[in-house]
């Protein structure tokens, strides 16, 4: 731990390199306490250390632990610690790593999915051994665009939990070599999703386990890909493929927000209620 004094422009740096793909960060900034002294101290929170203090180790570990549930639940504001000197509120905003989509394939449904992931907050990297495709012209939104082979569509590219991969490749060969790539990486991205239609998905499937792949491990891909809307056309599809993505970034469950809330039903059962008395 650093005892030295974490300056608003030192959090500043400390949020901006996680955005930029270091390791989450929670700052903590006093923001009433008994010592008038002590509003404004910071103390920056990882999950392996931490950076200032807020006026001593015991003090500093307790407004740790909660900065550290406040990071896994993705999710700050103001809480109240009881100190022995009295009550002390500290502020606790939390920074992550902007996620990344890598699309690999640039094909029709790449496209929309590329406009929609950026419009998102992604950042998107478009991979296809076709630079006709894989280009600017079509990719406007990518933060970047490779021209690889896809038995080496993962080299040099960086693979952790705010990693989300789509495959999108034009044949079953191609899906075979991009998955079968990132299986055998020792970090898992947050999602991973194979197009194809069942037969296709199966016949994959079917080759990853023959060369050595856990099936628990395959449990993990969402393949078929995307959320059930009926989506025909690419838009549509990259749209169905979007929202699992949404969903599994936010633990949504994906089902229709009106049969979960059933806000007519419980109108109807309050007129019930009124009408009995």
């Amino acid at each position: 731990m650093s005892e030295g004094e974490v300056t608003a422009a030192s959090a500043a740096r400390w949020a901006l390199e996680a955005h930029e793909g270091s390791e989450p960060v929670a700052l903590v900034t006093v923001v009433k306490a008994p010592s008038e002294r002590a509003v404004g101290r910071r103390l920056v929170v990882t999950e392996s250390a931490l950076h200032g203090t807020l006026g001593g180790p015991e003090l500093d570990g307790l407004a740790a632990a909660h900065a550290r549930e406040s990071l896994a639940a993705r999710e700050g504001g103001v809480v109240e610690i009881e100190w022995s000197d009295g009550v002390w509120d500290i502020y606790i905003e939390t920074q992550y790593p902007i996620p990344e989509l890598h699309i690999v394939g640039a094909g029709h449904i790449a496209r929309p999915l590329c406009r929609l992931a950026a419009t998102l907050g992604f950042r998107v990297t478009i991979s296809d051994d076709r630079p006709e495709f894989a280009s600017r012209e079509w990719f406007p939104e990518a933060e970047r665009i490779r021209v690889v082979d896809f038995d080496q569509a993962f080299e040099g590219v960086a693979i952790g939990p705010e990693s989300y991969v789509v495959l999108v490749t034009r044949g079953h060969k191609y899906d075979y070599d991009c998955i079968l790539q990132l299986l055998r990486m020792e970090a898992q991205p947050a999602y991973l999703g194979m197009i194809g239609s069942r037969r296709r998905v199966r016949a994959t499937f079917e080759a990853l386990v023959r060369d050595g792949i856990e099936p628990s491990r395959l449990s993990e891909v969402h393949a078929p890909i995307g959320l059930d809307i009926g989506a025909e056309t690419p838009e549509e599809i990259a749209l169905a493929i979007a929202a699992e993505i949404v969903a599994t970034r936010r633990g949504g469950g994906g089902a229709r927000l009106s049969d979960e809330e059933r806000v007519l039903d419980r109108v109807a059962r309050a007129r019930g209620s009124e009408g009995g008395r």
